[in-house]
């Protein structure tokens, strides 16, 4: 059984919860990359930051050719995990910590991503949230390596 089409409000409001977990993910990488010590893993989350901010700059053209009003913002439960972040490499966590925080921001965000997708929502909207979600999966995927090659 297929779900009705959503109103544009409702697309509004899926793509704005996107917006706002993409933003988590742009602010999170630049976090890690200001606490990581590998330079290959610097240069990693500094890629993820802006490809994140290019999503987020997808998805509110999306929200403003709906007549909507883009998240501008991230959420709050972003900020605290990112203080998390800031605790545990200040108490020594280091590299592994740190990709093991990310990797939890990643989980929510390919979650958002799978929400997202179990609605109906309108064909070239739908293709940029699954391309959107299949570069999370992959950043995740990478991180959870990254985070096992690095204890």
């Amino acid at each position: 059984m297929t779900k009705p089409a959503l109103k544009p409000d409702q697309v509004v409001s899926t793509l704005n919860n996107l917006i706002e977990t993409c933003r988590d993910g742009q602010n999170g990488y630049t976090d890690a990359a200001e606490h990581i010590e590998n330079p290959q893993i610097k240069t990693f989350c500094l890629e993820q930051s802006r490809t994140r901010a290019q999503f987020v700059g997808e998805l509110q053209q999306e929200t403003l050719s709906l007549g909507g009003d883009p998240e501008n913002a991230g959420s709050t439960a972003a900020v605290l995990h990112r203080a998390w972040i800031n605790l545990k490499s200040a108490l020594g966590g280091g590299d592994h910590a740190i990709l093991a925080a990310a990797e939890t921001g990643e989980d929510s965000a390919v979650k958002a991503y799978d929400n997202a997708l179990k609605e109906a929502l309108p064909a070239p909207i739908r293709a940029i949230v699954e391309r959107q979600r299949h570069n999370v999966k992959q950043a995740h995927d990478l991180v959870k390596t990254m985070r096992d090659q690095s204890k």
